[in-house]
């Protein structure tokens, strides 16, 4: 037998929050392994506020949840995954891609307003990556030229396979932050330590916010770093 690879088009889909004509800030949200996006996106409401467009990408892999035999009704489960470890740098390269094209369309349409008054800088983009959407961010942004001004990895550790060198370059000047729940159990203090040591002898640096929860999207804490943020894209330079 010989594998053969045959690239193909297909239509991925994704949900937003917010006024594009009045975006100040650009958020792409990447959600969790059996999410999806419409799912994902509500927990993004505390942070609905104006100038800000939060949009959730969904994984171009969906599947039934539930394990049930059988036929799947109308009331069946339906998650999606961002790659699985079979065929794995081709669903890496598609996603990337998929990405890229995605942010290219949601920068070309947010601003109208601010354009017509003359005000052209560009949207302040953040990156979130939730679970495995951490590893789906982080090799986002060290393979493609995308350069937020923000990369917050919420609720997992970095690849254990992420090029050291590569993303030393491509997120030098990034805000990385790690957040984490001190209750969540999907975090071991093992992976954590030796993913600090092998950041740390990269010249990589991440900043952790903790919070008294588990393996989910707390709303204080993002609303938080929205503030951050928010204020960075407020305050005159």
């Amino acid at each position: 037998m010989i594998e053969h690879h045959l690239p193909v088009e297909r239509t991925a889909r994704y949900w937003t929050l917010g006024d594009p004509n009045e975006a100040r800030e650009v958020w792409i949200v990447l959600h969790g392994y059996k999410q999806l996006a419409r799912r994902f996106l509500r927990r993004f409401e505390p942070i609905d506020e104006p100038g800000r467009l939060v949009v959730a990408p969904e994984a171009l892999s969906r599947f039934y949840v539930s394990t049930a035999s059988g036929r799947h009704g109308s009331g069946a489960v339906v998650g999606a995954t961002w790659m699985t470890r079979e065929d794995r740098e081709h669903e890496i390269a598609d996603y990337v891609g998929y990405l890229d094209r995605l942010l290219e369309t949601v920068i070309s349409g947010v601003g109208g307003d601010r354009r017509s008054e003359g005000a052209g800088a560009p949207p302040r983009v953040v990156v979130l990556g939730f679970s495995q959407g951490v590893a789906t961010a982080t090799r986002w942004v060290v393979r493609s030229g995308v350069r937020p001004a923000r990369l917050i990895l919420w609720g997992d550790f970095t690849p254990p396979d992420l090029d050291l060198e590569a993303a030393s370059a491509a997120l030098d000047g990034i805000d990385v932050v790690a957040v984490r729940g001190n209750q969540d159990p999907a975090l071991s203090p093992r992976l954590a330590e030796e993913e600090a040591i092998r950041l740390h002898e990269a010249g990589i640096h991440v900043r952790t916010v903790r919070y008294d929860g588990g393996h989910d999207i707390d709303a204080d804490t993002l609303s938080m770093l929205a503030d951050e943020v928010g204020g960075a894209v407020r305050t005159p330079r």
